[in-house]
């Protein structure tokens, strides 16, 4: 009777165990669903924008992940290369994007592993991971080349500065200046990392280890 007892309640324990490593399991989906979704909100909000002073209105060039916006003003007034990007680019970050969203959509289900020297690592952790250093690569890449742009211009990234119309050969003044979509960008990236660390301590929760 006693043995009964005993396979009973550890019967009871191994379901127990069971039906908290799923809560866990959909608690972590919840957070990577909602991680993505932040990432989508950024990928969708302007990260950079500068204003002519002489051209009426506001946000004369508006940086976005995959290109620019650029009113006609300054398509006729400025110099293109400080704002045009490569005939790729656009296509290329647009794929870039749909991968990452599909890379981490295959992180809520899949289970597989894969060997990393002596141990092996969880597939969806190693997406999840990439999703979330390729952003902030992503992030750090744009304020780099926009930096490199900008010099090349003889014009500040961020800030005030001044500029020769090559049309016109005028003197303008720009103001640019970063986003809070750009911060937010950085932000995602960072929580892919930190879920990426916490998907590993959720499943050896879940298992008891």
């Amino acid at each position: 009777m006693g043995l009964f007892a005993g396979g009973v309640i550890v019967a009871e324990s191994k379901i127990g165990q069971i039906k908290f490593g799923e809560v866990l399991a959909w608690l972590f989906r919840i957070l990577v669903v909602a991680a993505a979704a932040f990432m989508a909100y950024t990928w969708f909000q302007p990260w950079w924008i500068a204003d002519v002073v002489v051209i009426k209105g506001t946000n004369d060039i508006i940086l976005h992940p995959w290109g620019a916006e650029v009113v006609r003003q300054v398509r006729v007034q400025a110099d293109p290369a400080l704002y045009s990007m490569p005939a790729f680019f656009t296509p290329f970050t647009w794929a870039y994007f749909g991968a990452s969203m599909l890379a981490l959509a295959a992180s809520l289900f899949v289970n597989w592993k894969i060997p990393l020297g002596p141990i092996k690592v969880p597939v969806a952790t190693v997406l999840i991971l990439l999703v979330g250093l390729s952003y902030l690569t992503t992030v750090g890449l744009a304020y780099g080349i926009g930096t490199l742009r900008a010099a090349g211009m003889d014009v500040s990234f961020t800030g005030k500065s001044e500029f020769m119309d090559p049309m016109s050969h005028r003197k303008m003044k720009m103001e640019a200046y970063l986003q809070p979509g750009y911060w937010r960008a950085l932000y995602s990236g960072i929580v892919f990392v930190v879920l990426a660390g916490l998907r590993i301590l959720f499943y050896r929760r879940a298992k008891g280890q």
